[in-house]
């Protein structure tokens, strides 16, 4: 019997010969399913394919008169051996870290400037060092902001220099991207902190008390508000409801030019006797006395400047709000206003959230979703060759290619912030599923 002959694939022509891969931020659950995809895509079609390791790092280290860069300690090269099950795996293939070869350019200006752009240039040689003609940025708005900056770099190139097109992919479990409806991670973050609050919440029944769990979304709500609707949560506040009788504002004075300013901030002690409100009423109307209220990790970027002095912030500038410890300052502050209303004692307990979601083992769909986006990456730059985009999905994980400029404010070269709309349906569930509170 005759055997029918196997043909090679058939390949999209394309210039591009090798491709780097990088992640750059915190970590995010099916990080290794976005990696792995885009990886085997272009390793199908004959172009190698570079893993740097730790984020922009080891690039902006490079030396173009030392050694250069070393495989296997600054990047690694992808095959299918090292890719084999590597996308239902946990962590990150090739690692992560938060450095910012674009620090220094805060506006198109900056673009001009050798020394500002210095670092965003050292990145450009240190790919061409190893010939990468094109470059996937995997990470959060800060990553994206970085993306655009590389890109807009390069414009400034000689004549005579290649250029290295550049696609990016949206990575936080923080769900606040514009440009896309949910991140891969998201949901296995939600079902994991959904999870703690669920035994948090066993707890404070046996014992009558209450936890304040602060949960992981530095500019939005999406985390606090998915982990506490999955949790059964008493009550959840983030961001988007420092509005109305929860903000005021305060004055801030420069000391080196004498400038007033005023910025808006959240009224602490609305914000505590709203959360007391909520517990009096569990008790008085449902019987109830324990709890769990979420809190976002950002409503620390609204405490007062008071509380922020001496905060370090990390190298895109934000504050390093693990070291604040938002949930133990609410906690203090809400047994001390219960004790006030009521006359009693009651157990508060602050606790962070979010670092064991990071890593965990991811659900199908954000193995699905991940997946997506790193094909994505593949047709974006071979098949449609595109540059300066980034890869989004909507209804049936239909592929869709956004412009950075439509992502990207070009005045500030900051991302937009996607926040939760108020009085939207997700944001009205939220407020369904709680212990009904008269304001």
């Amino acid at each position: 019997m005759s055997q029918t002959a196997l043909k090679a694939p058939v390949r999209i022509p394309t210039e591009i010969k090798r491709v780097a891969i990088l992640f750059s931020g915190g970590p995010a659950p099916a990080a290794n399913a976005v990696i792995s995809t885009a990886a085997v895509s272009f390793i199908r079609n004959g172009i190698d394919v570079v893993g740097v390791q730790y984020g922009y790092s080891n690039l902006m280290n490079y030396d173009e008169n030392g050694e250069g860069l070393k495989e296997g300690e600054d990047y690694v090269l992808l095959d299918h051996d090292i890719l084999k099950s590597a996308r239902t795996s946990q962590g990150i293939l090739i690692g992560t870290a938060r450095a910012n070869p674009g620090k220094l350019v805060s506006s198109p200006e900056h673009l001009k400037d050798p020394e500002r752009v210095a670092p965003l240039h050292t990145v450009y040689k240190a790919l061409r060092s190893i010939g990468v003609d094109a470059l996937i940025s995997i990470g959060g708005d800060d990553t994206l902001k970085t993306a655009n900056k590389f890109l807009l770099f390069q414009d400034s190139l000689d004549e005579g220099e290649p250029r290295i097109p550049v696609v990016h992919l949206p990575k936080t479990i923080d769900n606040d991207y514009s440009g896309i409806d949910f991140t891969f991670g998201y949901f296995t973050a939600v079902e994991i902190l959904a999870g703690e609050i669920r035994n948090l919440l066993a707890d404070s029944e046996a014992n009558k008390s209450y936890f304040v769990a602060e949960s992981m979304g530095r500019s939005a709500g999406w985390l606090a508000y998915g982990a506490a609707i999955a949790g059964e949560a008493s009550l959840v506040i983030s961001v988007e409801d420092i509005t109305g009788p929860l903000e005021t504002s305060e004055e801030i004075t420069d000391p080196e030019t004498g400038t007033t300013t005023h910025r808006r901030v959240m009224d602490m002690d609305a914000v505590v006797e709203r959360i007391v409100a909520s517990m009096r009423v569990r008790k008085e109307a449902e019987g109830k006395e324990y709890g769990v209220i979420v809190l976002a990790e950002g409503l620390a970027e609204y405490l007062s400047y008071s509380h922020l002095e001496g905060i370090p912030r990390d190298e895109h500038g934000h504050i390093a709000i693990a070291q604040l410890n938002l949930a133990r300052f609410f906690s203090e502050r809400i047994m001390a206003e219960y004790k006030k209303q009521t006359g009693d004692d009651k157990k508060v307990t602050g606790l962070q959230l979010g670092y064991e979601s990071r890593c965990a083992k991811p659900q199908a769909f954000d193995v699905m979703l991940g997946s997506q986006l790193g094909v994505g990456a593949f047709l974006a730059l071979v098949e449609e060759k595109l540059n300066g985009v980034m890869v989004s999905v909507s209804g049936q994980l239909d592929l869709n290619f956004v412009p950075f400029e439509e992502l990207v404010d070009p005045a500030t070269l900051v991302t937009v912030v996607r926040f939760i709309k108020p009085d939207s349906d997700f944001h009205r569930l939220a407020r369904f599923l709680e212990t009904y509170v008269n304001d």
